[in-house]
């Protein structure tokens, strides 16, 4: 009697072109990915750390404050001027509603004729100061800080932010690709090969290249959804259709984001005096006792000078998180309050919107999302070395044969 032979499957076509998309996109854009990811894992933890190496400045330690009244926004201004010294004038303040908090005005330029991160930003500060003597606490040089340069490499490889996110984003657009493929090649053929695919079944005698190839399935498996929403909430920030589709999607077909901008400015310029950015900063304190800080533009020219359709006022609800926020416009001559636009104002599509930098920084639910999106960026880091460490060693068994 003859044996049966049992010839291997061979896989089909989708899987075969999968493999081979999968294969090209890793080794062409792997290195991009390696420092994309491991750039957004170095961010991921930026407030807590700058919390902890600033308390000192973040609190101003001023005593008996109760009795005491803060100086007026205008010559806090001025003294900071005086202080500092700097050719540019302070763009915008920061007004923190806990009391014991210091002010933070902030030194930002933008020259958009400039190739790179460094030339493009003459001048990105913050001072920290202290609002009832107008001592400057401390000085930072934001642009050249570490946190910074981690972050213009991971949104523009320190080049230009107008094409820059383009250079970034193209690979992302690979990247997701080859997430799709990744889950194709990972879906197992039989209940065999299934139990492979979830779990780590190591023994003292499993090789490392075992090893390796289950880093890169089982580790990438687990964090694909993860991945996914990192990869697309991300793409966000290069591609407008992606944030147009996003807004779309979750708006329920709303093809219109929400326009203020016909509310404007309608008093005489005569009404406008030194106490009307104070006039603001009581009113939002008023209406939003509760909140952590909101921010005053000064209203000085700058280098880009870009229209300010009203006097707008952002509101941030949390220390930790960028998602819940109010926006107010007022009349920049009188400082009448003209409209209040808060979180239950907005549609579903607006929050969602609103929320994107939070869930790609993990921060939208604090410290919990933010160790599962440093650990996931950490595992997307580390998929393009196993990828080709699994690669290599096929090739070199191929090449001994």
């Amino acid at each position: 009697m003859k044996k049966k032979h049992h010839h291997k499957k061979k896989p089909g076509f989708f899987k075969k072109w999968s493999a081979k998309l999968h294969l090209w996109f890793g080794l062409s854009i792997g290195f991009l990915i390696f420092i994309i990811s491991i750039t957004g894992a170095l961010y991921v933890f930026k407030d807590e750390i700058e919390n902890f190496t600033r308390k000192e400045y973040i609190y101003h330690n001023e005593q008996n404050i109760e009795s005491k009244k803060v100086i007026p926004i205008r010559e806090l201004e001025k003294l900071v001027d005086q202080q500092t010294k700097e050719k540019f004038p302070i763009h915008w303040v920061n007004v923190p509603i806990d009391r014991k908090m210091s002010y933070q005005f902030y030194w930002y330029e933008h020259q958009p004729d400039q190739w790179n991160y460094f030339d493009e930003f003459p001048i990105y500060k913050l001072a920290y100061v202290n609002p009832y003597s107008g001592k400057v606490l401390q000085v930072y040089d934001e642009k050249n800080g570490f946190f910074a340069i981690v972050k213009s490499i991971h949104w523009s490889f320190l080049l230009k932010q107008e094409w820059g996110t383009y250079v970034v984003g193209i690979p992302v657009i690979i990247f997701l690709i080859m997430l799709i493929t990744g889950i194709v090649l990972w879906w197992p053929k039989n209940k065999a090969a299934r139990k492979q695919r979830f779990k780590f079944q190591w023994k003292d005698t499993t090789q490392w290249k075992r090893k390796n190839y289950d880093l890169h399935n089982i580790l990438g498996f687990y964090s694909s959804i993860f991945a996914l929403i990192l990869t697309i909430t991300g793409l966000f920030y290069a591609f407008f259709v992606v944030q147009a589709m996003i807004y779309v999607i979750f708006s329920g077909g709303e093809t219109a984001y929400p326009d203020f901008s016909k509310i404007t400015t309608k008093a005489p310029i005569e009404m406008r005096t030194d106490k009307t950015l104070d006039k603001i900063s009581n009113k939002v304190i008023e209406l939003y006792p509760d909140a952590y800080a909101f921010s005053l533009d000064l209203g000085h020219p700058h280098i880009d000078d870009h229209e300010h359709p009203n006097f707008e006022v952002y509101v941030k609800h949390l220390s930790y998180s960028y998602h819940k926020s109010s926006s107010l416009i007022f009349d920049e001559n009188s400082g009448e309050l003209l409209h209040r636009h808060d979180p239950k104002d907005k549609n579903f599509g607006e929050k969602v919107v609103g929320a994107n930098y939070d869930i790609h920084v993990g921060a939208i639910l604090g410290l919990p999302t933010k160790i599962i999106a440093f650990i996931v960026s950490l595992i997307i880091a580390s998929m393009p070395i196993t990828g080709f460490m699994i690669w290599w060693g096929r090739r070199k068994k191929s090449t001994t044969k």
